[in-house]
């Protein structure tokens, strides 16, 4: 089975595969020997670059790696949880900047773990567990307080269950996290960005400090795109994620404190009983 992988990525061939989740594709990337895209369905999910896994090629990947360098002192072991697997890049890049860092992986779709571990290995080093499970109940199992980071990137397809976006499913994030720690979660949505501003207003009822990083044309609702909340309890570091953003190949702006409560315009917190699934992706995204 080594020796089939190793053939694959001599021949830059891509892999494709049914998962629980629907078809899985790792697509070699032509720029670099041995990086892979992961899609689902045709949505693109990860990037990975065995060679450098400090490399993070999808905008908000680079964002959430912004957030986990400044979750503690530069080269400071860790203990972080991503819920939701994808190609482990967070992962992997943690356990790069990070050595010695402790992590756990909640993903549901266990043939999508299987295919990842198969094609994509993790580094034997890397103190990695990788749990095939609900995110929820994932969560449920883990101690209180153990966490410096809670990583949330849950698709089903291209949308975010419902049960991932309430204000029952921040209280578990929050009793996990260790004081000062962080959460920090991809979202995605368009015109009119009702959901983000529901989910912002989810996120305030828990946590008192907020930041949120996107493409200035996805916070004024011109196209359907990414954002990356980042909630704590203490005050956030917002100038230098800011800088850190900026600087990006594709540059993204910081909004936090007012320009944030205004952005939310007064949106309700979502609660398990009205909860919905994040809204689909045009399919104009990903042509």
């Amino acid at each position: 089975m080594a020796r089939n992988r190793r053939a694959r990525e001599a021949a830059s061939e891509a892999v494709v595969e049914k998962v629980d989740g629907g078809l899985a594709e790792l697509m070699p990337d032509r720029d670099r020997p041995r990086a892979w895209t992961l899609l689902v369905d045709g949505a693109p999910q990860s990037h990975v670059d065995l060679d450098d896994p400090t490399y993070l090629d999808f905008e908000y990947q680079r964002r959430l790696g912004h957030i986990a360098d400044l979750v503690a002192p530069a080269g400071k072991p860790i203990r972080a949880v991503h819920l939701g697997g994808g190609a482990f890049t967070l992962a992997r890049y943690i356990a790069a900047t990070r050595p010695r860092s402790t992590q756990q992986i909640v993903e549901r779709d266990t043939a999508l773990i299987q295919l990842v571990r198969r094609e994509l290995p993790l580094d034997p080093q890397a103190r990695v567990r990788v749990r095939g499970t609900d995110a929820r109940e994932g969560l449920a199992k883990i101690a209180d307080g153990w966490a410096d980071l809670v990583i949330a990137d849950v698709f089903s397809g291209a949308r975010t269950p419902a049960h991932l976006t309430s204000t029952e499913f921040l209280t578990d994030v929050r009793r996990v996290l260790a004081p000062g720690g962080y959460y920090a979660a991809n979202l995605a949505d368009g015109p009119p960005l009702a959901h983000l501003r529901g989910q912002l207003a989810t996120a305030a009822a828990l946590f008192p400090e907020l930041a949120l990083v996107a493409d200035p044309t996805v916070l004024r609702g011109k196209r359907f795109g990414n954002a990356v909340l980042l909630a704590g309890d203490q005050v956030l570091p917002v100038a230098e994620l800011t800088r850190r953003s900026a600087s990006d190949p594709h540059p993204g702006r910081v909004e936090h404190g007012r320009g944030l409560r205004d952005f939310s315009g007064g949106a309700a917190a979502v609660t398990d009983a009205g909860a919905v699934a994040s809204p689909a992706p045009p399919p104009s995204v990903f042509r």
